[in-house]
């Protein structure tokens, strides 16, 4: 008959056996090479959701481990370790650092994946931001402009925009019916006018769905929907959005003004930035810059600090990382844009590679002082 602590054993040495990290290490290869040759067809950010962020990866019918599930597996095998007895014993010490070390960096791996955002900050000169837009996910907006010293913002994120998802506020005399959202799509002009049930551009517009692009930031997303329960057949009926919509949507009710809108998703800051000016050096006879800067000013609870940001030279605040990523010319108005992270693992590799340098020179150490012994 096995005891608890047998049992335990038993368990430990199978799920912790180094067999098992070898395998796991040759599936994450696998999955790194075949998903970098599907970037050539999918693009980058469908395969990195595809292989990568998600945790089961289909190859046809076949369900296998993602590289997340793969990750995860190797975190629990290399934690199975510091369950065997005599791991602190002056022979093995060094390789429980490095074991340590590898742990600590598959722990900042998981928070960049669950918890890192990256986007862009696009700044006027003289203006303020306390905001950064993503790249690839977007938002429903409903802007209420009614108060004219500020303005109420009601957000549905772009998960809650499926077919036939009903999206409500108590801040709002009316529900929206999501009919459809179209990840790519053209709006294209009617031939006919549109039914009575049609309302603002719909009835001159429609939306053609489209292939979405291998670079999943070109697409133009779009949403159909029905407002209603405003009991006003001027109102009541069906709308469509798309992104970069010049002419905005609105509606009017009850001295009311609502404004719609499908933009980029938004992160706040705890702070602003202000860009105080912006800085271009052009290579000699040519329009191609060579490097450009900007002098901004870092506000933190109402005080300012000045802070340039180059090319090679970001800003980092808090867990957000600013890089000087590009710019806007519009005649006299200049435009910086700020590539924008947010991760909070962003100092796990620079510890876990200390902690494995010291580990593995540690356990050299370590054997060739038993070698000069022998």
């Amino acid at each position: 008959m096995f005891n608890n602590k047998d049992i335990r054993k038993i368990v430990i040495n199978k799920i912790g056996n180094p067999k098992i990290f070898v395998y796991l290490i040759i599936w994450l290869m696998f999955l790194v090479f075949f998903g970098t040759l599907a970037q050539r067809d999918f693009g980058l950010y469908q395969v990195q959701q595809d292989y990568f962020s998600s945790w089961i990866k289909w190859f046809g019918l076949l369900p296998t481990p993602s590289a997340r599930l793969t990750m995860l597996c190797i975190f629990i095998n290399l934690s199975c370790y510091f369950f065997r007895p005599g791991i602190w014993a002056l022979k093995k010490i060094g390789i429980t650092i490095t074991h340590a070390g590898v742990i600590l960096i598959l722990v900042g791996s998981f928070l960049t994946a669950i918890f890192s955002v990256e986007g862009n900050m696009i700044i006027d000169e003289e203006e303020k931001s306390n905001y950064f837009e993503n790249y690839y996910i977007k938002e429903f907006a409903i802007i209420d402009k009614t108060n004219p010293k500020y303005d109420e913002y009601i957000i549905f994120d772009e998960p809650m925009l499926k077919r036939d998802m009903v999206l409500e506020s108590e801040k709002l005399p009316f529900k929206i019916t999501v009919f459809d959202y179209l990840i790519n799509c053209n709006p294209v002009q009617r031939i006919y006018f549109g039914n009575e049930n049609f309302q603002g551009m719909a009835k001159n517009f429609y939306l053609q769905p489209l292939k979405p692009e291998k670079e999943f930031e070109q697409n133009r997303p779009g949403i159909i929907y029905e407002i209603s329960g405003l009991n006003n057949p001027d109102l009541d009926g069906i709308y469509i959005l798309f992104f970069g919509q010049s002419i905005t949507q609105t509606l009017e009710f009850n001295n009311h003004k609502y404004e719609f809108m499908l933009r980029p998703y938004r992160t706040y800051l705890p702070f602003e930035i202000e860009l105080l000016d912006f800085k271009k050096e052009m290579h000699p006879g040519t329009e191609v810059a060579k490097s450009f800067s900007s002098d901004v000013n870092l506000i933190v609870d109402g005080i300012p600090r000045k802070v340039i940001i180059k090319m090679n030279e970001p800003l980092r605040h808090l867990n957000y990382t600013f890089y000087q990523a590009s710019f806007i010319e519009e005649g006299e108005k200049e435009t910086t844009v700020l590539a924008t992270v947010k991760n909070y693992g962003r100092l796990f590799p620079y510890i876990s590679s200390i902690i494995m340098c010291i580990g593995i020179l540690f356990h050299m150490i370590v054997m060739g002082m038993y070698r000069t012994k022998k």
